[in-house]
């Protein structure tokens, strides 16, 4: 994209002016070189969905954008539904609710040393990884139901968990309203054995090292020293999310006439919020986020198996769990009112500030933790919200580094075995199943997710706290 295009408000913040069918403004943030380095596609994706009805202030992208299914990825859009505002399940994406968990493990950096290959191979043959995997847990009809209602809920019930878990997990664990009836039996069906899995494409676990704290004092309320041994973990809602974003977005494309929408690309397909199909999405996206938490929440009581027989000294606590696909009904306040709108995050991360009655108790004072993930190879960022941040995108931070090219291409640039090799000169050890996995994740084939950090921060809308170097991926 050339910057040139673009009103410069600051060195971290562009604004696109409104014009043609354009309601509100478009604003970017990141500095030039990563204005730079973004598709054309995103501009032209930013200003449709500015056009969008009922949409409000301005739509966001993200330093770590890249162009996506109608909404840029990295894109943020808040809606009012008593001006006509809609939903979209572009918007949202695919895979609902992908998110990222961090757990504490109590080990420090010179226990890995004798542990790191034990982990990798015990974390992969304990771990479901790779397309089409299947997990120990096979849901039948009523067993669906409830996971779909209950969310974490649901999995800490049973012993995937601890109560305690529920605390760190934004919404703690559950989506009130979730519409399980209006889950297809084919998105149903493509979940009945996927719970408790990683999945594929940029989805990992990781071990991971904090190298280096930035913000002290808010490291020590996350629970956060250097030398800190922790676990990342990435994935969403598996085949079910993919199917409900699927079916609705065919759904809102059809319909779209009869609500008298005119869609500037009809990949940013949506539908009134009060009309019977936005209600009906938002039931099926909400039963969908709470198959991700349910999932991850597994996911970790899989991770702490593999930690209790290996090193029982080791105690993983729950830091935070925050996803970055949905689209939730959040209170700002516009010009002075409060208001309640329909906020859209599609690979964006919500980022409260110290203060915000949604927040657990032990991060209220300092604000949410915003957990950035690396590209495999490169560091993860722990973030905080800031006070500011509410009038910022939305209380919105980016949410990785971003693709910086396809995975034809990544595949046509590197060789899976070699990048494995090559990582494990640097002291990290990858397990996956598909080397042809590893080559489309190749972390050259994502942005320097550390000038991503840099940006977000000096645009306001997060601040740095703990910097982590990966040491253990579990790659699907």
């Amino acid at each position: 994209m050339n910057p040139s295009s673009l009103t410069r408000l600051d060195d971290f913040t562009w604004r696109i002016e409104p014009s043609g069918r354009m309601r509100v403004p478009g604003v970017l943030y990141a500095n030039e070189a990563l204005v730079g380095a973004m598709d054309d596609k995103v501009r032209e994706q930013l200003v449709n969905v500015a056009s969008l009805p009922g949409i409000v202030q301005a739509a966001y992208v993200m330093p770590d954008a890249h162009w996506g299914y109608g909404f840029p990825i990295g894109g943020v859009a808040a809606f009012d539904a008593d001006r006509g505002g809609v939903v979209s399940a572009g918007g949202v994406g695919f895979d609902i609710s992908c998110g990222v968990r961090c757990l504490h493990t109590g080990l420090k950096r010179d226990d890995l040393p004798s542990l790191q290959s034990r982990l990798a191979d015990e974390l992969y043959r304990h771990i479901p990884a790779g397309v089409g995997s299947r997990g120990r847990i096979h849901l039948d009809e009523a067993g669906m139901e409830a996971m779909l209602a209950g969310g974490a809920e649901w999995a800490v019930a049973p012993g995937w968990g601890r109560p305690a878990d529920l605390e760190r997990i934004e919404e703690r664990g559950r989506m009130t309203d979730p519409r399980p009836e209006a889950v297809s039996d084919k998105a149903k069906r493509r979940q009945r054995d996927e719970m408790g899995t990683l999945g594929s494409g940029n989805h990992y676990l990781e071990v991971q090292e904090v190298e280096t704290l930035h913000d002290r004092a808010t490291a020590e309320a996350f629970g956060l020293a250097e030398g800190d041994v922790v676990v990342f973990i990435h994935c969403g809602s598996r085949g079910l999310g993919h199917q409900v974003g699927t079916e609705f977005l065919r759904a809102m494309t059809l319909a779209a006439p009869e609500h008298g929408l005119e869609l500037p690309d009809r990949e940013l397909a949506c539908a009134p919020i009060r009309s019977e199909l936005g209600q009906t999405y938002l039931g099926a996206m909400r039963a969908a986020i709470n198959c991700a938490l349910a999932n991850r929440q597994i996911l970790t009581q899989l991770t702490r198996e593999v930690f209790a027989e290996l090193c029982p000294s080791a105690d993983l606590r729950l830091l935070f769990d925050v996803s970055h696909n949905t689209c939730k009904v959040e209170e700002h306040v516009i010009d002075g009112q409060p208001r309640r709108l329909y906020v859209h995050r599609k690979g964006a991360t919500r980022a409260f500030g110290p203060g915000h009655p949604d927040l657990p108790d032990a991060y209220r004072e300092v604000g949410q933790p915003v957990l950035i993930g690396g590209s495999m190879g490169t560091a993860s960022h722990v973030l905080a919200g800031n006070r500011q941040a509410g009038i910022q995108a939305f209380a919105s931070a980016c949410h990785g580094a971003g693709r910086a090219m396809s995975r034809r291409r990544a595949l046509k640039s590197w060789q899976g075995r070699q990048l494995i090799d090559e990582l494990r000169g640097r002291g990290i050890l990858v397990r996956s199943p598909s080397s042809k996995g590893v080559a489309e994740e190749a972390p050259g084939a994502y942005k320097d997710v550390d000038a991503v950090v840099d940006a977000a921060e000096a645009a306001g809308l997060a601040r740095r706290v703990a910097w982590l170097l990966p040491r253990v991926c579990i790659k699907g």
